[in-house]
């Protein structure tokens, strides 16, 4: 059974490029456009297994830190892992995203060949 990542990120465009990439690698992609909506889309998921979270920083309506703030409170996401990929990459920012619970960063341009290399560390075989 194929593995499913939820991309979070108001752009669209940036949404369809990491779309595009991980399906083509055999992923399940869910598409959220800021943090409130991708809360909506796990709580009508009834339990599917989400692997892997991919988190843009500046959203409206719910940024990425709040989200994955709010997604690590949830019991069946506490352990799923989060990448937050994004514009940004002060140190500053980088620490607040570990601390709300990201395991791994990536600043916006990115290869499909960086992102697919870091979610398969990311989601385990």
């Amino acid at each position: 059974m194929a593995k499913t990542i939820l991309i979070v990120d108001d752009s669209a465009s940036f949404r369809r490029v990491e779309a595009m990439a991980l399906t083509g690698a055999g992923y399940e992609v869910v598409e959220a456009s800021d943090g409130q909506d991708a809360l909506n889309k796990l709580s009508q998921l009834n339990n599917q297994k989400i692997h892997l979270i991919i988190c843009d920083i500046n959203m409206p309506v719910m940024g990425g830190i709040e989200f994955v703030t709010r997604v690590k409170q949830l019991a069946s996401y506490k352990f799923t892992p989060v990448m937050m990929l994004t514009t940004e990459d002060s140190d500053a920012i980088k620490q607040e995203g570990r601390a709300a619970g990201a395991k791994a960063w990536m600043v916006k341009p990115f290869k499909s060949e960086q992102l697919l290399n870091a979610v398969s560390k990311l989601i385990l075989p």
